[in-house]
């Protein structure tokens, strides 16, 4: 029998309905407000304006790169941070979920002294290679990918805790070896939590702003992203801001709904 059937004749209590609907109106209200004032007359030009799809265009790209780099290398570090026993795995998970808590901009300088022209990592990067990072698209897809790839690791983690083991046991025992029994067992078992990982990856790449322009810049057409386009239209062109802010709107809620109602229902299933 389900929560909702058992609880379901027993009338819910006013205070957590009277709680719970204010906190609702905190995340309600700021939404009326931005679509009170939405231009939509003129909603289509400005939309259309170059600077929007540029920054739109730029926003796409730069969001799933940094989403498949977070599958590429997120995915095997949760299965490193779970089942490998290694002095400091505790600090190490503490530094890969750090950029969900740290101040994005302060993510940004970090990458900045590590992988700028005079940074650790950059300065002899750019003196033997002649490649200067900051500033650049990849420099956007490097910060996109430092703040979203704790979202994928987290999720995927999560559901490698909650796995029955048995199956890769039995693949074990069979003579199967670790990597065959991580590709051909586990990651089909645990394919909808990386997917939902995946989705909110690219969801997290698609809104920065902090780490960006901390440490790409906000160039037109080269490190302009949407949420960039919004800060600089605030000042310049207050309805461009509030037309790219209604379409940023738009995009995450779709991509959480589609979330909501295929993968995470598909988790839901599984236990």
């Amino acid at each position: 029998m389900s929560q909702r059937s058992q609880f379901g004749s027993e009338r819910s209590p006013v205070v957590l309905i009277v709680l719970g609907s204010v906190g609702a109106l905190l995340f309600v209200l700021p939404l009326v407000g931005l679509f009170g004032v939405t231009p939509w007359s003129n909603l289509v030009s400005l939309l259309t304006n170059e600077i929007v799809i540029d920054a739109l265009v730029l926003s796409l790209v730069t969001s799933t790169v940094s989403a498949a780099l977070c599958l590429l290398f997120g995915v095997p570090l949760a299965w490193m941070l779970h089942r490998v026993d290694f002095t400091g795995r505790a600090l190490l998970r503490a530094v890969v979920t750090l950029p969900m808590v740290l101040p994005p901009v302060v993510g940004g300088a970090a990458l900045l002294f590590a992988l700028g022209r005079r940074g650790l990592v950059g300065e002899p990067l750019d003196d033997v290679t002649g490649i200067t990072l900051p500033f650049s698209i990849w420099a956007v897809i490097i910060a996109n990918t430092f703040v979203a790839m704790p979202f994928l690791v987290i999720t995927v983690e999560g559901a490698l805790a909650s796995l029955d083991g048995r199956h890769e046991a039995a693949a074990s025992t069979l003579g199967a070896s670790q990597l065959t029994v991580f590709r051909r067992v586990t990651l089909p078992m645990i394919a909808p939590s990386i997917r939902a990982g995946v989705v909110l990856a690219w969801a997290r790449a698609f809104g920065e702003f902090g780490a960006t322009v901390t440490f790409a810049g906000n160039l037109q057409g080269r490190t302009q992203t949407l949420p960039l386009a919004v800060f600089v239209s605030l000042d310049a062109d207050r309805d461009a801001a509030i037309a790219i802010s209604l379409l940023m709107v738009a995009v995450s809620v779709t991509v959480l709904l589609v979330l909501r109602g295929r993968w995470l229902s598909g988790l839901g299933s599984r236990s």
